[in-house]
């Protein structure tokens, strides 16, 4: 029965393809199809295997003629495949190589291709493919026509009459977009399904939107309209009942929605929404203890009773600025009891940040930037809220101004040549008036006279000035003294080491008078580079500080309040002065300004000594990284000695056999000649520690501090340029010391900057003594740096010469200000 079937199956197919049946033997076949090959090759006896050749021969060159057939089809099913937004899975695209290897198939095995169940799989591939192309081809047109529509294309194809017909996907969905219009219609048609997770209010929220803006065209409702005139084809009524939600608050989702408040509508993650009003009452809360963190704050408003959960109280932190606006306290701001204060270190470190990058662009030659310049008015603002105002810069007084232009104009060059515009220089002067001035002066001998004085016009049109007042030679404006008095307070205060009342009574003027006076001279730092016009060093400066009372200065009340710090830069090998300044704190911040005051002034050291203090490592990182540094050998000696002596005490380290060997042990690496002896003596007293600090757990701390600054201390030994020591710098605070016993401590900090431009100014000028290093013996720190001050009169005064006659000197003038 199952063969019967089979035939008769086969007998009905073959019907269906209009193919006629052959019978043979009762039975229904297919005749092979016999494709003539020409080609040439041999018979060989046996037939059976000649046929077998024969179609084989066939079917190859078949299948090397016809293989680009489908190649073609398939690059172009493939492109039709890839236009129509690759649907489907990709290897629909080789459909035509099966049915070439179909029909390659039959010419190899004629029987195979006789058979009904071949060719009926081969006509279904055929048609496989053309349904292939046609369905992929019609795709490819649905979307090209989708995307044309979707980028505007209705414009494009509004002459066509295509503008307002609406594009159906998949015949459910219709997307409209008119020209002109500002909304997009879509049409919905049939049945869909929405799945959305109950446990995401996010999503819960969307498809709440979602439902609301569908209109139903059929219903009509007078009443009952939203805030933009729809009638929604879901209520919110229907909506807070089946979801379970307040209409309220689907009423306030709408609303928000209308609005375009998508920051509070979309921003969201728990089922309420943080209103307003909500996140208004949270940061006000807030503000008063901006130190709190967000539990506290959460927990606070809870046992208020307010309603809000920890994420909201985050969010409303994120979204309104506060939670940046606590950052920048936090790092600007330290709370003392009920106030805010801005930290010190903040200001001062983005103080000398930006210092850097101006000295930066002052020695590469770039302008400065706006931006800059906004940041330093910030900055002054907000040191002025510290109560930190930077003060103005000490006005000279117009008699000091003349004192200056005596003391440092070289003695060839002033010899008169008539009168000159103290402004431009210019000889094209005249007097603005016949009748003279009366002008009072005190002579040596203390009495009072009257010296005439005319007013100058300067003609020069460039000159800013208009006119001048021409002193004498030896009186100064606004003043009765001469000028050799007020050089004689100064060399006898400064150069003397005396007090302002015994000059006062020396010269017959008050104190008062005689302080006002010396002080005067330091209204600011000797002005080297515009004095000499370049700056001179050997390369290795020594820096070192020394603390000074100022009882009257801006410092917290701390238990060093009244103590701030001056510190000094001084060349090593010529003992000049490179810089000296004062600072209330002995911290990095002041080490690191120092350094950059030091580097604005010119100076660019190869070595920097320092004590073993830790502050001027990183500092000298910053402002100096091509110096090297060096730490002063007898400051770490005496470092070493301290630190035993706190340990074991002085008595016993003096008496104690034991602990004088370890002693000389620490001392032998530090008092080595060469540096190969240092390093050998180093390795053998770290070779002991473990013996030591086994007895004395104390010890470690010792052998840690020589280990961390030793690369610092082995470089100055047997070097001709870095010294062992700092003693330069010691020298010069000593003399410093000698002038400031006098005072017992400044009066305020102004006092105190005032008196160092008067120290360095005769420091500076000042030879050496006679019993001093041969090699410094009657010179200056300026002339052992080089420059040449010979002929400038404030080397006689520095000196303890007479000042010289006062007719010497050109005659200045003091023009109106």
């Amino acid at each position: 029965m199952r063969i019967h079937l089979l035939a008769a199956f086969c007998f009905l197919a073959l019907v269906g393809l209009s193919q006629a049946p052959d019978v043979v033997s009762g039975w229904v076949v297919r005749p092979a199809a016999v494709y003539g090959v020409s080609y040439r090759q041999r018979w060989k006896r046996d037939e059976g295997g000649g046929q077998r050749r024969g179609c084989w021969a066939a079917g190859w060159g078949y299948l090397r003629r016809t293989w680009q057939l489908p190649v073609l089809r398939s690059v172009l099913l493939a492109g039709l495949w890839w236009a129509a937004g690759r649907p489907g899975a990709w290897w629909w695209v080789l459909l035509p190589w099966l049915a070439w290897m179909g029909q390659g198939g039959a010419l190899l095995w004629p029987g195979l291709a006789g058979q009904p169940e071949w060719q009926l799989g081969q006509e279904a591939l055929r048609w496989a493919v053309q349904g292939t192309y046609w369905l992929y081809g019609g795709l490819a047109l649905v979307h090209g026509v989708s995307r044309v529509t979707a980028t505007g294309g209705a414009g494009a194809w509004q002459g066509c009459g295509l503008a307002s017909t609406p594009l159906w996907v998949g015949s459910a969905v219709a997307v409209l977009h008119e020209p002109g219009d500002e909304h997009y219609r879509v049409t919905l048609q049939g049945h869909f399904s929405l799945a959305v997770g109950a446990d995401d209010p996010f999503r819960v929220r969307l498809l709440v939107l979602f439902l609301l803006l569908l209109d139903d065209p059929a219903e009509q409702r007078g009443g009952r309209r939203t805030r933009d005139g729809r009638t929604p084809a879901v209520r919110q009524e229907y909506l807070a009942r089946v979801l379970g939600i307040a209409q309220p608050v689907i009423s306030r989702w709408a609303r928000y929605w209308q609005e375009a408040d998508w920051r509070r509508l979309l921003s969201q993650k728990t089922p309420e929404l943080l209103t307003r009003e909500l996140q208004q009452q949270i940061i006000t809360s807030w503000a008063h203890w901006p130190s709190w963190g967000l539990g506290e704050v959460h927990r606070f408003l809870v046992g208020q009773g307010l309603a809000v959960s920890e994420s909201q109280v985050r969010q409303a932190a994120e979204e309104s600025g506060w939670e940046i606006v606590r950052q920048v306290l936090g790092r600007l701001c330290v709370q003392r009891g009920e106030e805010l204060c801005l930290r010190e270190g903040w200001l001062l470190g983005d103080l000398l940040a930006q210092i850097q990058v101006l000295l930066g662009k002052l020695e590469g030659g770039q302008a400065l930037s706006r931006e800059e310049h906004l940041e330093v008015a910030a900055w002054q603002q907000a040191a002025a809220e510290m109560g930190a105002v930077a003060r103005p810069a000490w006005a000279a007084q117009p008699w000091l101004q003349r004192l200056e232009q005596v003391l440092f104009a070289p003695w060839a060059e002033v010899a008169a040549e008539g009168v000159r515009c103290p402004q431009c220089g210019s000889s094209q002067v005249g007097r603005k008036g016949r009748k003279p001035r009366l002008k009072r002066v005190v002579d040596a001998r203390g009495e009072e006279q009257r010296v005439e004085v005319y007013r100058y016009r300067c003609h020069n049109r460039a000159c800013p000035r208009e006119s001048f007042t021409l002193f004498p030679p030896g009186l100064a404006p606004y003043v009765p003294q001469r000028l050799e008095v007020r050089l004689l307070a100064l060399q006898m205060y400064a150069w003397g080491y005396s007090t302002y009342r015994r000059t006062g009574q020396a010269l017959g003027v008050t104190s008062m008078t005689c302080y006002r006076w010396v002080s005067a001279f330091g209204y600011q730092l000797l002005p080297i580079a515009a004095l000499f016009g370049l700056v001179r060093s050997s390369g290795v400066v020594g820096v070192d500080e020394k603390w000074v009372q100022v009882p009257k200065n801006n410092k917290a009340h701390t238990p060093r309040r009244k103590w701030m710090y001056v510190y000094l830069a001084v060349d090593v090998h010529t003992y000049d002065l490179l810089h000296i300044a004062i600072y209330p704190d002995n911290n990095g911040a002041s080490a690191q300004a120092f350094l950059f005051a030091l580097r604005a002034k010119g100076y660019h050291p190869r070595v920097v000594v320092t004590d073993l203090r830790q502050d001027y490592a990183p500092a000298l990182a910053r402002v100096f990284p091509q110096a090297q540094h060096h730490e002063c050998l007898f400051h770490a000696l005496q470092a070493l000695h301290a630190q035993l002596a706190e340990i074991y005490g002085w008595h016993a380290l003096r008496h104690d056999q034991q602990l004088v060997t370890f002693r000389q042990a620490l001392d032998a690496p530090l008092t080595a000649s060469t540096p190969s002896i240092a390093q050998q003596r180093y390795d053998e007293l770290l070779a002991q520690r473990t013996t030591w600090t086994q007895t004395k757990p104390e010890l470690a701390a010792l052998f840690d501090s020589l280990t961390a600054h030793w690369p610092k201390l082995l470089n100055g030994i047997q070097s001709d340029l870095i010294p062992r020591t700092n003693n330069t710098v010691e020298l010069v605070i000593r003399r410093f010391d000698q002038h400031y016993q006098n005072f017992c401590g400044f009066d305020s900090l102004e006092t105190a900057q005032s008196f160092l431009g008067v120290f360095e100014r005769v420091y500076r000028f000042t030879p050496f003594s006679a019993d001093a290093q041969p090699r410094l013996r009657g010179k200056s720190p300026l002339q052992l740096a080089g420059y040449d001050v010979s002929r400038l009169p404030m080397t006689a005064i520095c000196s303890g010469w007479a000042f010289p006659d006062a007719k010497q000197t050109t005659p200045g003038g003091v023009p109106n200000s």
